[in-house]
């Protein structure tokens, strides 16, 4: 059955390979929330960079994403992932020492800045696509949830203290300056991952090597959406992330400033509480999906990631009210999302045959991150045409009919990922061992 590991759930606490490894991931988000503030601060204090110039930084780091589908395909065919993925980690090192390097030098250009976002995101891609082949060597698929839910409890954490720690980095050692110690948790990470041994699957056949990159590209595309789970899925979270993309970070920062006269202060703080939501989802989902199963879990956070935003935006009072609200807003989206994120990513793992993992991942990801810029610039056309407020609205709501993707598939029927079966359906369990029909 897709040379999954049918073992029993093991408590990862123990599990010396996967602790190495999430401390790598650990390391490396933390790293990664130092250069998102620190690489706009070189456009805008070294380079006096305009708000259009910063915006195609954000936009130059996911461009590489609608090149996944191919990616995916070539990493499919390759044997040993887990050397892709720290050839990645050591490449976002080197372009990112490049930065300080040439500060120090006085050659810092803005096209420098937008290679090293392009470069970066790249090798992103590369780890992206690289890495469930070498999650399900690693984790026993019983603790899918498990694993998904701390390395996802990492990355929430990341998002409360990081922005904290990388300001205090920038004040205290300038803005590229700060960016080496990104570089350093990329080493980290390289090192940390390279001492976790997994028995990877072998090269491809000869016949299958014959395949065109685009071939297999479509054999990717084509599995995810003839699968109903697949399927499902990805258009549930593209549907989501788009218009969550049209909401914004940005978008948000500027309504709570302008539309509700906060502070910038007051703001951090709001979108600092707001930020343990995610922690919190990240932690409870495990829990949450044993006791409601899987694909509830995943229907209930596809809604309660963006249907928050009508809270910020519906805001009105005393200054206190407006920033709770803003704060409870970013809560309940926080949690919702890891709720979502956790689950979705677990039952992924489960049902996608080893063979095609990472053209999976390419083709999944060439859609799902590709709409993220033009959601982007839909909410910024939509803003300047009806308004901010208005603007969240829509996004709050489209986001939460995104629903209506899982509602006529198997999703919400998927109790859990039992060991001996591919999916555990409420009321009519898998006892067959067959996979989710295709």
């Amino acid at each position: 059955m897709n040379g999954l590991d049918r073992s029993p759930a093991i408590s990862l606490w123990r599990d010396r390979r996967f602790a190495c490894f999430w401390a790598g991931n650990s390391v490396s988000q933390f790293g990664d929330r130092i250069t998102e503030l620190a690489l706009p601060l070189i456009a805008i204090s070294a380079l006096n960079a305009s708000a259009n110039q910063v915006a195609w930084l954000t936009a130059l780091i996911w461009t590489p994403n609608l090149l996944a589908i191919f990616l995916g395909a070539w990493v499919d065919h390759q044997a040993r992932k887990r050397r892709l993925m720290i050839l990645a980690d050591l490449l976002r090192a080197a372009v990112l020492l490049s930065l300080p390097a040439a500060y120090m030098l006085g050659v810092v250009t803005l096209t420098h800045l937008y290679a090293v976002a392009l470069l970066t995101g790249a090798a992103g891609v590369l780890f992206n696509t690289a890495y469930p082949p070498f999650f399900v060597r690693l984790v026993p698929r019983a603790s899918y949830v498990d694993a998904n839910s701390k390395l996802s409890a990492s990355r929430s954490a990341s998002y409360v203290a990081g922005p904290a720690i990388g300001g205090a980095l920038v004040q205290a050692l300038t803005a590229p300056v700060a960016i080496v110690v990104d570089a350093l948790t990329f080493l980290a990470s390289a090192v940390l991952i390279g001492r976790v041994s997994v028995e990877e699957q072998p090269a491809a056949a000869t016949g299958a090597a014959a395949a065109s990159l685009l071939r297999r590209a479509r054999e990717g595309l084509a599995f995810v959406v003839r699968h109903p789970v697949l399927r499902a899925g990805l258009g549930c979270a593209a549907t989501v992330n788009f218009f969550t993309f049209v909401a914004g970070s940005g978008l948000i920062v500027l309504f709570a400033s302008r539309s509700l006269g906060l502070s910038a202060g007051v703001i951090g703080i709001a979108l600092g509480a707001g930020a343990t939501g995610a922690l919190l989802g990240a932690v409870s989902a495990p829990v949450i999906s044993r006791r409601f199963g899987v694909g509830r879990s995943i229907v209930v956070g596809a809604v309660l990631f963006p249907a928050p935003i009508a809270i910020a935006a519906a805001a009105d009072g005393p200054p206190w009210l407006r920033a709770g609200a803003l704060a409870a807003a970013e809560f309940l989206s926080g949690f919702g999302v890891m709720l979502f994120d956790v689950n979705l990513n677990s039952l992924q793992a489960a049902v996608i045959p080893d063979r095609m993992r990472s053209r999976v991942a390419g083709a999944y990801g060439t859609i799902n991150y590709g709409v993220r810029p033009v959601g982007a610039i839909v909410g910024g056309l939509l803003a300047t045409l009806i308004g901010l407020r208005s603007t969240l609205l829509i996004a709050a709501a489209g986001g939460a009919l995104s629903l209506l993707w899982l509602l006529p598939s198997p999703i919400p029927r998927i109790r859990s990922l039992a060991p001996n079966n591919t999916v555990d359906t409420v009321g009519d369990a898998d006892d067959d061992n067959r996979p989710v029909p295709h």
